[in-house]
């Protein structure tokens, strides 16, 4: 309809996985990046994961068109499938010749055939499964026990899991372990930041045969926040904002064109307060998702991101986090009920503050912390604060949930409001369908559907390190990264937690001395639970430790799951 009146060859801004529309932004350069070294390399998993929308599969087509040579691929799209269907479906994209009644030995059988004879022909096959959360536990045995088809010298089989964030958390399971120690590398597809999403519109408008400036720099600002900058609900919204700007004749896309369009898209009437039928909403869809239940979810695991960096000092002193009375604070949340709508989100944005600092505030005041009124006006300041009082801040910048949780720390959000407004508010429980935020010294209960879609920008947590450098270049007391080469009590520490968490003898002759034994532990926890394997014990995979080992303090409660 509105392909002439812009003088487009197509659709700019359909949301099939076409590969001629792939804007490589640096994230997606980088997970494409990770894929072809996957496949060019044998043995173990490589995992991507990413929020829905963010061009997983888009970024799968790509992959096919840049195979190296003599590389063959199995492609599973849809993994709900028994374990014997399962290999069906990879014999059947390999074109091995298989019965539809062959047992799954035969079916196994007939794969390391054909899987010798590839390696002998000098061939590489690439076993990639998409949507891999889906995958039930013992499908992903299966697929753990085809990595064991090898050689002497090789794996037969490279395997590409591809998922959603959960992903991550079924894989962090302890009954996941044995595939978690087999993935080789991960990555996680972030959405589009703001100067990303302008190059892709801008992309996608080019390729179709359009102007690439058809959508104005507000427009796309309005794209960018209403978005959150995921390509499918760009895509959604832009189709729109087109398809109203043709009916008003308008050669041009401004800000109030892609609202309103967001507006059709997400179901919210323009000429009314939006916010009570998006509470309703919610409040519809967690009822149902409620009454399906059987019984309730259980906990899941902790898994946490990338690793940090930095230079350690000479020396370390262990500090050990005292059980304090806030604890109990965060304890005190689950008695809330997981079962009752709760409030607009939408609602309480005029309840909160738009000042950092008063949040921030009560964020230091969970740790048990005075905020200093004098100097506590920034978040440096603030960390100025935490940091005299045995704390450090870990910036974050536009952390899921899921991270957060893994995180497993309250931390102080950023939310913004339907006009780009910024509110402050302290996340101190996150449950699967709720969390609660404190505003005010008072705990509210709000859904996750709308806290996910109001979470934006910077966040700040706090947490109490257990390594704090004490002599040589860090004498100041900050805490620093442990790495192979140094000493002190930190990594006495850290090599009494691992024997713990592990259940493995990591003893030696020089226990303050981390030594390659304690880096090679250090790397398979890091692997195990889904952190940046570089044997370098930073700000995450030392928090990741503290929860592993219980060790008390103020934790997001997450009793609410």
């Amino acid at each position: 309809m509105y392909t002439e009146h812009f003088g487009l060859n197509e659709k700019p801004f359909s949301i099939s996985p076409d590969p001629r529309y792939l804007y490589l932004s640096q994230r997606h350069a980088d997970a494409l990046a990770h894929l072809l070294y996957g496949i060019s390399e044998s043995g173990g998993f490589i995992q991507l994961t990413g929020e829905v929308g963010t061009g997983k599969t888009t970024l799968i087509r790509s992959l096919l068109e840049q195979l190296p040579d003599k590389t063959e691929i199995a492609l599973i799209l849809n993994p709900q499938l028994s374990q014997r269907q399962f290999l069906q479906a990879i014999c059947q994209e390999l074109e091995i010749s298989v019965q539809p009644r062959d047992t799954a030995k035969m079916l196994i059988d007939a794969l390391n055939a054909a899987l010798l004879e590839a390696h002998a022909q000098n061939r590489r096959v690439v076993l990639i499964v998409d949507e891999a959360q889906v995958m039930s536990p013992e499908l992903l045995e299966q697929v753990r026990l085809l990595t064991n088809l090898e050689t002497a010298k090789k794996k037969l089989l490279q395997i590409i899991l591809i998922g959603q964030p959960e992903l991550r958390a079924v894989l962090g399971r302890p009954e996941m372990r044995q595939i978690a120690q087999r993935i080789t590398g991960r990555y996680h597809l972030e959405p589009l930041t703001l100067d990303d999403a302008a190059v892709y519109v801008a992309h996608r408008m080019k390729v179709a045969g359009g102007r690439p400036d058809v959508f104005s720099k507000r427009a796309v600002r309005k794209l960018y926040r209403l978005s959150r900058g995921i390509p499918r609900l760009i895509n959604v919204i832009a189709d729109r904002a087109l398809l109203a700007a043709y009916s008003r004749d308008q050669s041009k896309v401004g800000a109030g064109l892609v609202k309103r369009a967001a507006a059709e898209v997400f179901g919210r009437d323009r000429r009314i307060n939006p916010w009570p039928w998006a509470a309703a909403a919610c409040g519809i869809v967690l009822a149902l998702w409620l009454n399906s239940l059987t019984e309730p979810a259980g906990e899941d695991p902790l898994a946490a991101g990338s690793e940090g960096g930095g230079q350690a000092g000479d020396e370390s002193a262990l500090v050990l986090e005292p059980a304090d009375a806030s604890s109990t604070l965060l304890a005190a949340a689950a008695t809330q009920a997981d079962n009752a709508a709760p409030p607009s989100l939408g609602e309480l944005l005029g309840t909160m503050t738009d000042d950092a600092a008063v949040a921030d505030a009560e964020l230091l005041g969970l740790w048990g912390v005075v905020p200093d009124e004098a100097d506590a006006a920034t978040t440096a300041s603030t960390c100025e604060h935490a940091a005299a009082n045995g704390l450090r801040c870990m910036p974050l910048d536009g952390a899921s949930l899921t991270e957060l949780r893994a995180l497993d720390r309250p931390v102080r959000l950023t939310l913004r409001d339907t006009d780009g407004g910024e509110r402050y508010v302290v996340l101190k429980s996150l449950g699967e369908t709720s969390g609660t935020l404190t505003i005010d010294g008072i705990d509210r209960q709000v859904s996750i559907a709308e806290l996910t879609l109001l979470t934006y920008g910077d966040q700040l947590l706090l947490w109490r390190p257990s390594i704090i450098v004490t002599s040589g270049a860090g004498a100041s007391g900050t805490p620093e990264p442990l790495r192979e080469g140094d000493r002190g009590a930190g990594v006495v520490w850290l090599r009494t937690s691992l024997e713990s968490i592990a259940g493995i003898d990591l003893s030696t002759a020089e226990p303050d001395l981390f030594d390659a034994g304690l880096s090679a532990a250090v790397r398979d926890y890091q692997r195990d639970r889904g952190l940046t394997v570089d044997g370098v014990v930073g700000d995450r995979t030392q928090i990741s430790i503290q929860s592993d080992i219980g060790l008390q303090g103020v934790r997001l409660d997450k009793a609410l799951r």
